[in-house]
């Protein structure tokens, strides 16, 4: 078994065409069907199938993509590694980030260290906090940057940059306005702009409206944070965010909030990377930077 052959495995996997898979590693179709016929020979089983013009894997053939993919992304990072070592000046950071962070967090923070580090390519994925820590755990980028309830993995190590809330959001003639604090019976009887179900805001928001005996009957459900504040602002709605995702236009005026009077419902910025990746200068580098723009965070507290 060999490093190509591995590819081959998750590539066919990818394409399901044996030309596509020769394409992208620049061999002759007979090399990767001898690679293959040679994998299936070493391991005495059968690992794929020509179905339908395509080349699919068979079982055995999954369950080695699950130990080819990690292989395959450790020795990419070997390499990456060995040629940035000792060097800040070049390389490759992958980033993911979950939406609120990449949104109104890394922004400026990104801008900030690509002109520190003009040779270093940085790209960012953005995807929910759940499919950040698989990332992490299955080597797919070098570091995670979440909004979310406090966990522990033992595949990662975390380190906190700070910590957020959920809030309830509205226009200064809302009559949610005209109260000191959150007041449930206005807020029950307020029309409200709620996030997707897959978001942790709305899974938040829906757990703490239980725990309080709200009941919405009908409301406006949106899957972005910029959808929601545009949708407020028009006025008549409320809503629930992050107050990282409306520090600016608390600022202008524009938004009214009041905070939500449980303190189990904050949430905390984190980033984390896998304890099994070498701890590059570029990651050390990075995880520096985080702490430094903690004003974007806001206050935690209000």
């Amino acid at each position: 078994m060999n490093l190509i052959k591995l590819q081959i495995v998750e590539l066919l996997n990818r394409h399901q065409k044996i030309t596509a898979v020769a394409d992208e590693l620049g061999l002759k179709q007979p090399t990767v069907t001898f690679h293959m016929k040679s994998l299936e020979k070493e391991m005495g089983v059968t690992l794929f199938e020509s179905r339908g013009g395509k080349i699919l894997l068979r079982e055995p053939g999954k369950a080695l993509l699950h130990y080819a993919t990690k292989i395959n992304a450790l020795a990419a990072e070997s390499k990456r590694i060995v040629q940035e070592f000792g060097a800040l000046e070049r390389g490759q950071l992958r980033i993911g980030a979950s939406y609120v962070p990449a949104t109104y967090f890394l922004p400026d923070l990104i801008h900030t260290f690509s002109h520190q580090h003009p040779g270093v390519q940085l790209s960012i994925a953005v995807k929910t906090a759940p499919v950040i820590r698989d990332m992490l755990i299955n080597h797919e980028i070098d570091m995670g940057i979440m909004l979310t309830e406090p966990f522990e993995h033992p595949a990662l190590v975390k380190g906190l940059i700070g910590e957020d809330q959920m809030v309830v959001i509205f226009t200064p003639d809302h009559p949610l306005a005209n109260e000191a604090e959150l007041n449930l019976d206005v807020l029950q009887r307020s029309r409200l702009v709620l996030h997707s179900h897959d978001s942790s805001t709305r899974q938040i928001s829906d757990r703490w409206m239980r725990d309080n005996g709200l009941e919405i009957p009908s409301f406006i459900e949106l899957d972005s944070a910029e959808a929601i504040k545009r949708a407020v602002m028009l006025g008549g709605y409320a809503a629930f965010l992050s107050r990282m995702a409306v520090e600016e236009e608390l600022r202008s005026g524009r938004l009214h909030m009041h905070s939500l009077p449980d303190q189990q419902l904050r949430r905390y910025l984190y980033y984390a990377y896998n304890k099994e990746r070498h701890y590059s200068g570029l990651i050390h580098r990075f995880a520096a930077c985080l702490n430094e723009p903690t004003a974007a965070l806001g206050s935690p507290t209000g």
